[in-house]
């Protein structure tokens, strides 16, 4: 099948958290957002009792194969039934297996995963980080993932992502850093239709390191890198000082920036816009995208959760998809 033309394929995410009520309400506003065909992945019989709990009307139908979705989704939510097991983990782990074997086989044009909560995965004997690595391992892609956090007015890329910010520095690595840009650099070419994409480079230290006055991580490392990239043809530059990357004025001449810690890219994404954030993950064969929160088990089943970052996430699928080369 045309991956262009592949329903899109949600995971059911855990069921004691808000994935499945809010992938029923993105489908509610299907026809309102023109949403594009989307499946669940998951348990059925977990689907259809977290959906009962709602009272919205939502009505589910069982498909067996991926083509059935569009000619079901404008009158029932399709749902693509899992291997079936009685363990909470174990339906959401062989829903994700599930849905990104679609992926692969090009019978998905692109994968949105719901939250999972890690500590409920590891007490089962999840081994896997999270999500990313997971998915690197399963398409192949081991260490080769990279994180984007995205939205309509910035993109940004942390060269670390889940650490101590006491081993940032060490974790930071010329060799680390040039594969995070050089899949930045692809992927939004190739996933984002960015011809020549424009990238910055966010220093670690205060005011850039001040010429190793502050630090020296900007000369040792950022610089040499940076310079490579330039002398390849890449539009990049920095490092510059973090804390005046991101006022409008900054954004309006980059398409992505690299920043070099975890809450340094993500801060500014989710003040600028915090309800329709989308985590994409670059580097995999296939698209995946994610609504950029947790599993918010406190709300789950209230009717209360706001689908808004999960809608972004299938609608930048489908954007992604119909990009792709």
């Amino acid at each position: 099948m045309n991956n262009r033309c592949a329903p899109l394929a949600v995971t059911m995410g855990d069921p004691l958290g808000i994935g499945i009520e809010i992938t029923g309400m993105s489908w509610l506003q299907r026809k309102d957002l023109a949403l594009p065909p989307f499946y669940l992945v998951g348990h059925l019989e977990t689907i259809s009792r977290c959906l009962s709990q709602l009272e919205s009307g939502i009505e589910i139908t069982e498909i067996t194969d991926c083509h059935q979705t569009t000619g079901v989704f404008d009158t029932k939510l399709p749902v693509f039934q899992a291997p079936s097991t009685e363990k909470i983990e174990g339906q959401v782990i062989r829903s994700i297996d599930l849905a990104v074997d679609h992926c692969l086989k090009g019978l998905a044009g692109g994968l949105i995963t719901n939250p999972i909560h890690k500590k409920r995965l590891y007490d089962a004997g999840f081994t896997h980080p999270g999500h990313t690595e997971y998915l690197a391992t399963l398409t192949n892609r081991p260490g080769k993932a990279v994180m984007m956090l995205a939205c309509d007015e910035l993109k940004v890329v942390p060269a670390t992502v889940h650490i101590p910010l006491s081993k940032v520095s060490q974790t930071l690595t010329a060799g680390s850093l040039k594969q995070t840009i050089e899949t930045t650099h692809r992927d939004l070419a190739d996933r984002f239709a960015i011809p020549s994409p424009r990238i910055v480079v966010a220093g670690l230290n205060p005011h850039a390191g001040e010429d190793g006055s502050i630090g020296n991580e900007e000369v040792e490392i950022l610089k040499p890198v940076i310079a490579d990239f330039q002398k390849d043809g890449l539009d990049i530059t920095g490092p510059f000082p973090a804390d005046s990357l991101f006022h409008p004025a900054a954004r309006a001449k980059y398409d992505a920036a690299i920043c070099m810690y975890h809450d340094q890219a993500l801060v500014p994404l989710k003040t600028i816009d915090f309800e329709n954030g989308v985590n994409v993950t670059l580097g995999l064969p296939i698209i995946r995208t994610s609504p950029d929160h947790g599993t918010a088990d406190d709300i789950a089943g209230k009717g209360i959760a706001n689908p808004a970052s999960l809608i972004a996430a299938i609608k930048m699928a489908a954007e992604m998809s119909g990009n792709a080369a």
